[in-house]
């Protein structure tokens, strides 16, 4: 039998496989178009971010705010001065505030951010745009502590770091023109995505949360969850049978689906398809600011432009970024001269080498694998960590299972106790749940946060408190209802309470989404005197 017979038996398998994978096109991938989309959504979350964050910088560290960012860089400085710092003070604590502590220089970073933003969107030079907005995204994440230092913050500086080796080099880039995207920095941001799912579902299961181990963590998650929507009250009043059957549809999804972002095209579809949805669901049942944004943003990159032509039939899309996405041109049609600016390989590929190790590396701490890393690996991860560019992931590790609220009141007689109430958290039992994301009212989450550990643990609490007792304009604005409009209270006091979304028949007849219970004293009572 000759070479013709088995091409003639197995040429109908290939085929069938080819097409099983890839489809009827089978041209090599091109990523114009996604690139171009990508850039000016990652432009649009960027915006969102610095504007959410510029409403809320003076209260929360302005010179009259929670923390306060000139007290936190003065104990910066006196760190320095005791361990004779120079220049390693910037790598150390890497923020513009170095310069300038002052409420108007705040504001002007996040004035800056929204400018550099606006410029990306209409793509004027996006990879400089790129990195001063993640210079600025890190400078303010750095000053800001607690109201910065969520999984989204990290992942927005992340996901703009590699985004900078994504963008064209030319300051007006025309789509026509630039020289298509770096095949490894598009797979370094498929890699972040396969990380930010798969370590989110391991570190669930490698917890030893018995909610997961069970299935049930669902049970409690739409009511426990920081900022639920008016739909997560409608999720959690479903059969348990239907919440297990989605806990195990979860797992599926952040521990198997992921492996699809390193399959052929077709399944590779299907997985983007299957995050997508996650993410669609997560953001319909619960506020996480653009954390949901962010992810179906990383899920593009799953697509290539055939796949996005298919997707949204929208001709006029392609046109708009120059990028011919519908029948190719004839052979003898002149093509635009490319440019040939681009980031070289001897950039790019030691940036993928390093972002792959350091991957391997915080992998095997999620496992608790010992592995025996060479001493100048370590100390690169290390010297790395300052910047919040290479992150490990995983939400809800382990899940709340009682959701305890604290009520922050004021009184002028220490009798009549009036209630300050907070924009979006809990509190009033009949306001129903609203959408605020991809704005985040930091104040409001950190409130949750605060309620799962003691005062002690959380002084910016009490930074918060005398605030309040010194009648701060800056942080009353983060509440929606100050009650002592005349003047601040003479007593202050916290009280934890726990809440539970009512069911259908005490809704019915009350109108109330939450039933609460006073639990006792988070605070002691606090006197202006005092304070």
């Amino acid at each position: 039998m000759d070479i013709g017979f088995w091409i003639g038996i197995y040429t109908p398998l290939f085929s069938f496989l080819t097409r099983l994978g890839w489809g009827q096109h089978v041209e090599p991938p091109t990523h114009f178009l996604v690139r171009w989309l990508f850039l000016r959504s990652l432009a649009l979350i960027y915006l969102a971010a610095f504007i959410s964050l510029w409403l809320q910088l003076p209260g929360l560290i302005g010179s009259q705010g929670i923390l306060p960012a000139k007290l936190t860089m003065a104990a910066a400085r006196q760190h320095v001065k005791a361990a004779n710092l120079g220049v390693e003070r910037y790598h150390l604590f890497p923020t513009l505030c170095w310069f300038n502590t002052s409420d108007r220089f705040l504001q002007y970073q996040c004035a800056a951010g929204t400018a550099l933003a606006i410029l990306l969107l209409a793509g004027i030079a996006p990879a400089p745009s790129l990195f001063l907005m993640w210079l600025i995204y890190l400078s303010l994440s750095t000053v800001c502590r607690e109201f910065l230092s969520f999984q989204w913050d990290i992942l927005l500086l992340e996901t703009g770091f590699l985004a900078i080796f994504f963008a064209p080099l030319q300051l007006f880039p025309r789509p026509a023109r630039t020289v298509p995207p770096s095949r490894i920095v598009l797979w370094l941001l498929r890699l972040l995505l396969f990380r930010l799912m798969f370590e989110s579902g391991a570190v669930k299961l490698l917890s030893g949360d018995p909610t997961w181990r069970n299935f049930t963590a669902l049970t409690f998650h739409f009511e426990t969850q920081p900022l639920p929507t008016w739909i997560g009250w409608y999720a959690h009043q479903l059969p348990q049978a239907f919440q297990k059957t989605a806990t195990g549809l979860l797992f599926f999804i952040e521990l198997v689906v992921p492996f699809l972002i390193f399959t052929p095209r077709r399944l590779r579809r299907f997985g983007c398809g299957a995050l997508v949805s996650l993410q669609l669901f997560i953001l319909l049942t619960g506020n996480y600011c653009f954390f949901n944004l962010l992810t179906i943003l990383l899920c593009l990159t799953l697509l290539d432009d055939f796949s996005l032509q298919r997707l949204f039939r929208l001709r006029f899309v392609s046109s708009a970024c120059g990028i011919q996405c519908a029948d190719p041109a004839p052979a003898s049609a002149a093509a635009p001269a490319r440019s040939r600016l681009r980031w070289p390989h001897a950039i790019t590929v030691p940036f993928a080498c390093l972002a792959g190790v350091l991957a391997l590396m915080q992998m095997s701490v999620i496992f608790r694998l010992r592995a025996p890393w060479p001493g100048p690996m370590a100390a690169v991860y290390e010297w790395l960590s300052p910047f919040r560019t290479f992150n490990t992931y995983g939400l809800f590790a382990v899940m709340t299972t009682v959701r305890r609220e604290i009520l922050v009141e004021g009184s002028d007689d220490a009798i009549r106790w009036y209630e300050y109430e907070f924009k979006y958290k809990p509190g009033d039992v009949k306001r129903r749940p609203e959408f605020v994301a991809p704005h985040q009212p930091r104040l409001d989450w950190q409130m949750w946060f605060a309620a799962l550990s003691p005062y002690q643990q959380n002084p910016w609490f009490v930074n918060f408190c005398i605030r309040l007792l010194e009648r701060s304009p800056d942080t009353l604005k983060l509440l929606q209802r100050n009650p002592f409009p005349a003047g601040p209270p003479r007593y202050l006091r916290a009280t934890v309470y726990e809440y539970h979304f009512t069911d259908w028949p005490t809704r019915r007849r009350t109108g109330a989404w939450w039933r609460r219970e006073r639990k006792g004293e988070y605070l002691p009572v606090l006197s202006r005197n005092e304070s």
